[in-house]
């Protein structure tokens, strides 16, 4: 599901990394997955708080202030899962970091460069930063008689080094980067249990929520929203919800997932209430254990299944395109 490299880091797939970390605001994540005879297993996890203005997604500017306070508490977080840093990782950044645009064209080129100068000057006006040195990734979503529609993520070249840095710190490799709603999305896609029908996944980050259509396993629709921008998780379903039925010819939503709630007031519940209400469909918590079992110690709790929705994400999607 998530863009594969057309101009580096985005992407970068071989070797397939074993561990992922993921950089979010108040937080950091490691994951680490092994095989087994059932299939993947987590077989290390932890996280670790950070402090409030330790990372700042944003798509220009000062992201993460102070590295060595992020690759501290990357540190603790490994030694908290046992784990021993790795030659070579997988990093998640924040949504808010990026720019996730779905583009239609006529026809696409055939040629990775040619599409990728396509995306920079289809993007070179609604993107806050010269195109011209930007990162550049993407990947086809759907196709119909005339038109081909692919979801492009563009980045600041500086902005993404700024979570590297941090990461590499450590005295590792990272060899592949990628964003957390678009591998929340791979976690759910590897748990085998997607509905016919349209389906939607609303992710949550202490600064920003994130909403993505499904149609059978292609991406029809993604928005992202800032906290600051302040609208009501109700009205961006509403207005989500009527965009699909107006502009995608949908009815009632198949299913409904919901990750990051666990880090809300009151642990999320009013939030998947407020969902479920709206649109007239249980809203259930992204549950990456049908992808990959936990290991004993690792606990199941809500804010355990939220945090390593995205890095295992992209650990099985690396898997799966191995």
């Amino acid at each position: 599901m998530s863009p594969r490299r057309s101009s580096a880091p985005f992407g970068f797939a071989p070797p397939v990394p074993t561990v992922a970390f993921e950089i979010a605001t108040g937080r950091v994540t490691v994951a680490e997955v092994a095989s087994s005879a059932d299939g993947l297993v987590v077989s290390a996890y932890a996280s670790e708080t950070l402090p409030p203005e330790a990372v700042t997604p944003s798509l220009t500017g000062p992201n993460v202030p102070d590295p060595a306070v992020v690759t501290a508490a990357l540190r603790r977080a490994c030694e908290k899962a046992g784990l021993k840093v790795p030659k070579r990782a997988a990093l998640v950044v924040p949504d808010s970091a990026v720019r996730v645009s779905l583009l239609t064209f006529e026809e696409l080129p055939q040629k990775a460069a040619d599409i990728d100068q396509l995306i920079r000057w289809q993007t070179k006006k609604t993107t806050p930063f010269p195109v011209e040195d930007a990162l550049v990734s993407s990947v086809v979503t759907h196709t119909a008689p005339g038109a081909t529609t692919v979801a492009a993520v563009v980045a600041q070249r500086e902005v993404i080094a700024q979570y590297e840095v941090a990461v590499s710190a450590l005295g590792l490799h990272v060899g592949l980067v990628d964003v957390a709603s678009l591998n929340v999305l791979n976690a759910v896609l590897a748990n085998g249990n997607t509905p016919a029908g349209d389906w939607l996944l609303v992710c949550l980050a202490h600064e920003s929520t994130s909403l993505a259509i499904v149609r059978q396993g292609a991406l029809m629709f993604y928005r992202h929203r800032l906290a600051i921008e302040d609208e009501p998780l109700g009205a961006l379903v509403h207005q989500t919800a009527m965009y699909h039925e107006d502009r995608l010819g949908g009815g009632r939503f198949a299913r409904v997932w919901l990750c990051g709630s666990s880090w809300a007031a009151g642990g999320g519940e009013a939030m998947r209430r407020e969902i479920s209400d709206r649109l007239g469909v249980q809203a259930d918590t992204v549950d990456i254990r049908a992808a990959a079992t936990l290991r004993d110690r690792i606990a199941p709790g809500a804010d355990v299944l939220d945090a390593l929705a995205a890095p295992l994400g992209i650990l099985v999607r690396e898997r799966q395109g191995a």
